[in-house]
Formats: C-alpha cells, sequence, structure tokens
C-alpha cells in the first residue's frame, strides 16, 4: 500500500517565499523595468530596448572598473586565504590561549565598514598616521591621496586587514572539525607536519575553503564604503570599483535606466563567477 504524503508542511515555508519576493524578486524586476526605459522623471519614462546595455558595454569607463575589480579581487584571494589558512593553523586548539586569540580575531568583524574607512584613513596618513609615518622613516615615499599604487596597496591592506580573520576563523572551525584519530594515525606513521596538512587537514578543509573563497570574492567584487570612506576613488580613478561606478551614476548622475543595465550586468557577473568557482573546485575534489 502506498503511502500517502502530507503536503501541508509546505504552507509553513510560504512566508518566507512572500518574504523573498518582496525583499528580492520586485526590487529585480524593478531595476529590469528601468534596463530598457529612458527615465525623465515621474511619468516620464521611453522604451529603449537593449540601447542601455549596448552603451555599458561599450563604455570605457565601466571596463576600467571593471579591470581594476578583477585584479582586486584576485589579490583578495590570493592574499586572504593562504594567510588566514596560515593563521588558523598557528592558533592554539583549546585553552584560554585559543579563546582568546578567538576574540581578537573578531574585532576586526565587528567594526562598521565606514569605521574601517575612517581608521585607515588617519591610520595611513603620512603626518599623524602610524602606519603612514613608519613608512615614511623607512625612507620610502608614502602617500596613499596622492600616489595611485599607494592608495590601490592601501586599500587592499585595509580589506586584508579586515576580512582575513573571517577566514581564519572558517578555516580554523574546519581545523576543529578533523577527529582526533587522524593525527594519532599521522603521529605513528612520523608523518611531517607538511604531510599532515597536505593529506589530512587540507582535504577536510575543501567545504569551508570553497565558503571562504565565494564569500570573498563577492565581498571583494561588491566592494564599496572602504575605498570610497579611505580615497573617495582616487587618487585620479585608481580606487574606483565598480560599485563606486554604478552609485555615481545611478545617484549623481540620476542616469537610472544605464545604471538598471549596468547593474544587471554587475549581478551576472558575479552570479556567474561564484557559480564557475564552486564547479571548478566541487568538480577537482570528486576527480580525487
Amino acid at each position: 500500500m502506498q503511502k500517502v504524503q502530507n503536503n501541508r508542511a509546505w504552507w509553513l515555508v510560504l512566508p518566507v517565499f512572500l518574504l523573498v519576493a518582496f525583499s528580492a524578486l520586485i526590487p529585480l524586476m524593478t531595476v529590469v523595468n528601468y534596463s530598457v526605459q529612458d527615465i525623465f522623471g515621474p511619468g516620464q519614462a521611453f522604451f529603449v530596448g537593449t540601447e542601455w546595455f549596448k552603451e555599458v558595454l561599450t563604455d570605457e569607463r565601466l571596463q576600467d572598473s571593471l579591470i581594476r575589480q578583477f585584479i582586486f579581487s584576485g589579490a583578495v584571494l590570493l592574499i586572504q586565504i593562504p594567510l588566514g589558512i596560515g593563521v588558523a593553523l598557528m592558533m592554539p586548539k583549546s585553552g584560554i590561549k585559543g579563546s582568546l586569540c578567538l576574540i581578537l580575531l573578531a574585532i576586526p568583524l565587528l567594526i562598521p565598514w565606514n569605521v574601517v574607512g575612517t581608521i585607515w584613513q588617519i591610520f595611513a596618513r603620512g603626518d599623524i598616521g602610524l602606519f603612514g609615518w613608519g613608512i615614511n622613516q623607512l625612507g620610502i615615499d608614502y602617500n596613499y591621496t596622492g600616489d595611485t599604487l599607494d592608495a590601490w596597496l592601501t586599500v587592499l591592506l585595509m580589506d586584508v586587514w579586515h576580512w582575513t580573520p573571517l577566514v581564519a576563523l572558517l578555516c580554523y572551525s574546519g581545523l576543529r572539525a578533523i577527529p582526533e584519530a587522524f593525527y594519532q594515525a599521522a603521529e605513528i606513521d612520523r608523518a611531517s607536519k607538511w604531510a599532515v596538512f597536505r593529506y589530512i587537514q587540507l582535504p577536510r578543509l575543501k567545504s569551508v575553503l570553497i565558503i571562504a573563497v565565494l564569500l570573498r570574492f563577492m565581498d571583494s567584487f561588491m566592494i564599496y564604503i572602504e575605498p570610497f570612506v579611505l580615497t573617495g576613488g582616487g587618487p585620479g580613478s585608481s580606487t574606483t570599483f565598480l560599485s563606486q561606478t554604478l552609485t555615481t551614476m545611478a545617484i549623481g548622475q540620476f542616469d537610472l535606466g544605464r545604471a538598471a543595465a549596468f547593474s544587471l550586468i554587475y549581478f551576472l557577473i558575479v552570479l556567474l563567477i561564484s557559480w564557475l568557482f564552486f564547479t571548478a573546485i566541487t568538480h577537482a575534489d570528486k576527480e580525487k
């Protein structure tokens, strides 16, 4: 006799679907609507089709912002992922020292983004900032407000300081989940620390690293507040990333049609690259 399933529990999920529809789908549909219209004011909109998408894809300013964004996000992943793993490996497994390390790591994550930008704005100044003053004392001409490379590296260093603890905490939780029996077997076999990391710790961290890579890529690719507070996108446009370009277009210039088209392309880029990351990592894991 076939058992009859009771699907009434789906009604419990209905409020979540309604909330998602209200908070995500409706704004998304609004952006899609704006992206195919030329808006002059309330009630003054004209259908333009794909004209805004064509202009956005050929806009040199947006292309330059996209290149800067890819370089920045790539640098963030190349630095923060290995550094986070290294910090997690050096942390005590238990005891008061381990708890103290967790507290210290969590402090940067608790600071609001605009405050982080303000902290580094002062910290990196050459006259009153400890970091900027110290670099200048080493004989290096450092000025993040006037030199494009200094500004870019300062934004990168600020992001590393702010978000590497997140990667470290994720990796630490993954390391703590490894059964002690694995380490005991490695000790019996007299495995080196590198062998323990290569064959025990790293494979067990893959699921955590997938989350870390996706989170850090998506967040770094959408960064806005910290560089805006620190450098305002300058000098010139050296630290003007996609989100700031989009904000200037939508709010500063009130060009809602182009901004809507650009935001959709922006969303699809983040979605596509995140999917590629996830697929590549999971596929490599299955092959092994």
